[in-house]
Order: structure tokens, then C-alpha cells, then sequence
């Protein structure tokens, strides 16, 4: 009797400290699931604002790529005039007869070459 006694004990011990380690998982899981909601809304916005950095990056590197485009169009619009100015030089020292005058290669007027070369200082000096 003093050994069915003892089998059964051990038994039920055996039971209890089983339950007793599902209860300590089960409230581990369901402190875990609660800080995650908790966390959830804070982890979501998070996500949101390194996101939208992210976009805020992007455009304003779309946008200095669209400045630095129309900077370097303007820069090889004055190049070519240069060019231009420099082949019709060399036309009148004698190298080609096509290009004699000035006049004729630059088709902006004084006015027009004055603001642009204002505009090429301006961005000059802003960078």
C-alpha cells in the first residue's frame, strides 16, 4: 500500500511540476503577445518614419540631380558659345573663312548674355 502510495505520489508530482511549467509558458506567451500590442503601434510608426526618411532622402536627391542637370546644361551652353566665339577667331586669323564675325555665331542679344552670365555668378556663388 506504502508503494502504490508512493507511485502515486510521485506520479502526481510529476503531473504537477508539468502543469505548473505550461501555466509559467502560457503567461510568458500572453506577456510577450501583450508587449507586442503595446509595442506594435510604436514599431509601426517607427517603421513609418524610417520610411518616409527614406522617401524624403530619395526626393531630395532626385531634386539635386535636376539642379545639377540644369546647372551643367548652362555650363555647356556657355561652353559652346565659347567654342564658338574661339573657332570664329581662328576663322578670322586665317585657319577657315566660314566664320568671320562675332555677330553672326552669338544669335543672343547683349541683354540676353548679360543675364545668363548673372545667373551662372548667382549659382556660383550659392554653392
Amino acid at each position: 500500500e506504502k508503494e502504490n502510495w508512493n507511485r502515486e505520489r510521485l506520479s502526481l508530482q510529476k503531473s504537477l511540476k508539468q502543469a505548473n511549467a505550461e501555466i509559467s509558458k502560457l503567461r510568458a506567451e500572453l506577456r510577450s503577445e501583450a508587449f507586442l500590442r503595446e509595442l506594435g503601434s510604436d514599431t509601426e510608426n517607427a517603421v513609418l518614419r524610417r520610411i518616409y526618411g527614406k522617401y524624403l532622402r530619395a526626393e531630395s536627391f532626385r531634386k539635386a540631380l535636376i539642379y545639377q542637370k540644369k546647372y551643367l546644361l548652362l555650363l555647356l551652353g556657355g561652353f559652346q558659345e565659347c567654342e564658338e566665339a574661339t573657332l570664329a577667331l581662328i576663322a578670322r586669323m586665317g585657319g577657315q573663312p566660314s566664320y568671320t564675325n562675332l555677330e553672326i555665331i552669338t544669335h543672343h542679344s547683349k541683354g540676353f548674355t548679360r543675364f545668363r552670365s548673372a545667373v551662372r555668378v548667382s549659382i556660383a556663388i550659392s554653392r
